[in-house]
């Protein structure tokens, strides 16, 4: 198999439940060469209810055709359909004997064991009506269609007041018939009634790419499935992506009678109309049914859609991390960069800096590095700012602590020192003049930056991104460059900005984090742990802050006392002008 394939392929589904059914699905309908599981004739078991019978039984069968039974399934777990079986017919006592051995009861006016032991309402014998068997049967169909959480979560009731009671046997025995149930009631996205035909779309995009994820379902079965990348600019809408998307998928193919979608295209009335002319066309059917646009908001296809708007996101991500790792392509990338720059040398490291603060408190920046156009995690830096009148003033700050380093004289002169948070700045590659300096940030970042580098004594291009438009703003210049929507110098840019954004943010919380966990620290009798447990409960700073001191007194492990002693210290925290930054 490794020397015949060209290529790798897969498709992500929600649990590996549902794996197994599509990969058994394809097996038996592409028949490959290679696979061994799967290629007899076996099929999945379902749980089927004879409804159609004058006293219905419940059984379990591997084959599907009688339209007056109901199916349920297809399961991969039999022994789960025949624990729960053995569960649901106490709820649910239909008849699961043969139709022979039922005769036999009727005729010798004896019922069999389940009929004594309370698992059969016996009809046979007549303790129960056919009718009364009949609607037992029809709640059991209920059930078994979906309307399964109240049963679930009466047996769960039953589990927790066993425990309770310290009857651990019988608390077993009923997680086991939950575990069960749970398996048979299993809703499936890959498998949906047998007479669905539908193409299931997912969408997702970010600036300059869109991926696409197609699932095709026909029969109720996803007998196909595949996804791409086009590349876009981002004003352009989600809905006419749809329109233009859809227009070019059946342009040669027949439109399936439902297609389902993320959002509908601008005109969805005249694409359906289309949608038709091509279904009759293509068919040569002039009696074809119309096409219906559909968004899933709830049920099959809701569930179906999420899985495939999972596959588009995995695609566009691996669409980028190839884009990063073809070496070609990113060298031509800076190349293109420095053209549009007018640099003298393509800039093979680029540093972006990136400033972030909580409403003016705890103000931090961030240094990310990339070389030939990949990260370079072990050169990234974070800088902690003690104040500044703004963003400007802080970006200007950051600057000049790191470019002080770039002169040999003042980087022996500062040995030393330890500007950064998370890493030591004295290390080699901090000395290295990067060939690109990129600032988060319009012409006022630009314009500090670019004074940064100048009071350093240095040349160093400086170049800033803004977020709006994606426009370059270079110093001095009134009007900025505009790069294609689809450049991969672009590209460069946008996820240097968007590292140095993520990394930025990162070490803020952290150091959020740290201070309000070395406050908390100083109260007598509250350890780590307890520290760690109040984080977890409030889930921020902020909530445990704003928090009262019955709020406080509801976790676990907080007697009064230590209460009383966390608001008194937070709430003197924040009257004072040193902690203000901590919050």
């Amino acid at each position: 198999m490794v020397t015949t394939a060209n290529r790798l392929e897969w498709v992500i589904v929600r649990t590996e439940f549902e794996a197994l059914q599509l990969e058994f699905t394809w097996i038996k309908e592409f028949n490959p060469p290679f696979n061994i599981q799967f290629m007899d004739d076996k099929s999945y078991p379902y749980l089927a209810i004879s409804l159609g019978d004058a006293v219905p039984r419940a059984f379990i069968t591997r084959r599907r055709g009688n339209k007056k039974t109901a199916y349920f399934g297809p399961y991969t777990k039999a022994w789960a359909i025949r624990e729960t079986l053995d569960t649901i017919i106490k709820p649910f006592p239909v008849r699961t004997c043969s139709d022979s051995s039922y005769e036999t009861a009727v005729k010798t006016k004896r019922a069999c064991l389940l009929g004594d032991i309370g698992k059969c309402a016996a009809p046979c014998v007549g303790r129960v009506s056919e009718d009364e068997h009949r609607h037992i049967a029809n709640n059991m169909a209920r059930f078994l269609q979906g309307n399964d959480d109240d049963v679930i979560a009466q047996l769960r009731e039953r589990m927790l007041a066993a425990s309770a009671r310290h009857d651990y046997e019988r608390a077993a025995k009923l997680r086991d018939s939950i575990v069960a149930l749970d398996a048979v009631a299993e809703k499936s996205a890959v498998v949906l009634p047998r007479e669905v035909d539908a193409d299931v779309y997912g969408l997702v995009r970010d600036a300059i790419s869109v991926a696409v994820s197609q699932f095709i379902v026909r029969g109720g079965r996803v007998r196909g499935a595949r996804s791409w990348t086009v590349d876009v600019d981002d004003s352009v809408p989600t809905s006419a992506l749809m329109d233009d998307l859809l227009r070019g998928a059946y342009l040669e193919d027949a439109p399936p009678r439902l297609i389902i979608v993320p959002e509908l295209p601008e005109d969805d009335d005249a694409l359906s109309q289309w949608l038709l002319q091509q279904r009759r066309h293509i068919l040569d059917d002039s009696r074809a049914g119309a096409v219906e646009l559909r968004i899933p908001q709830r049920g099959d296809f809701s569930r179906l859609s999420e899985t495939v708007t999972a596959n588009a996101t995995h695609t566009l991500e691996l669409y980028k991390t190839r884009r990063n790792s073809d070496y070609l392509t990113r060298s031509q990338a800076l190349v293109e960069l420095g053209d549009y720059l007018g640099l003298a040398n393509p800039p093979l490291r680029i540093e972006c800096f990136d400033v972030s603060h909580l409403s003016g408190t705890n103000i931090v920046a961030s240094m990310v590095v990339f070389e030939d156009g990949l990260a370079k995690r072990r050169d990234y830096r974070s800088f902690n700012i003690d104040s500044a009148t703004d963003d400007t003033d802080a970006m200007k700050q950051t600057l000049s602590r790191r470019l002080k380093y770039l002169s040999t004289s003042a980087g022996e002169a500062n040995r030393s020192s330890r500007d950064t948070d998370d890493e030591n700045p004295t290390s080699s590659s901090f000395s290295y003049e990067p060939g690109l300096l990129l600032i988060d940030g319009g012409k006022p970042q630009v314009g500090v930056a670019a004074a940064a580098v100048r009071e350093a004594g240095l040349s160093i291009p400086v170049v800033g991104i803004a977020k709006r438009l994606e426009e370059l703003w270079l110093p001095d210049d009134p009007y900025p460059v505009i790069l294609p929507r689809n450049s991969h110098a672009l590209y460069i840019l946008q996820a240097l900005r968007d590292e140095a954004h993520r990394f930025a943010i990162t070490h803020q919380r952290k150091k959020r984090s740290r201070s309000v966990s070395s406050v908390l620290a100083e109260i007598p009798g509250l350890g780590p742990a307890r520290v760690a447990q109040l984080l977890r409960s409030f889930g921020s700073v902020a909530r445990l802050r704003s928090a009262s001191r019955d709020e406080i007194l509801a976790v676990p492990g907080i007697s009064a006392a230590i209460a009383d002693a966390i608001v008194a210290k937070l709430a003197a925290g924040e009257a004072s002008p040193v902690s203000r930054g901590e919050g």
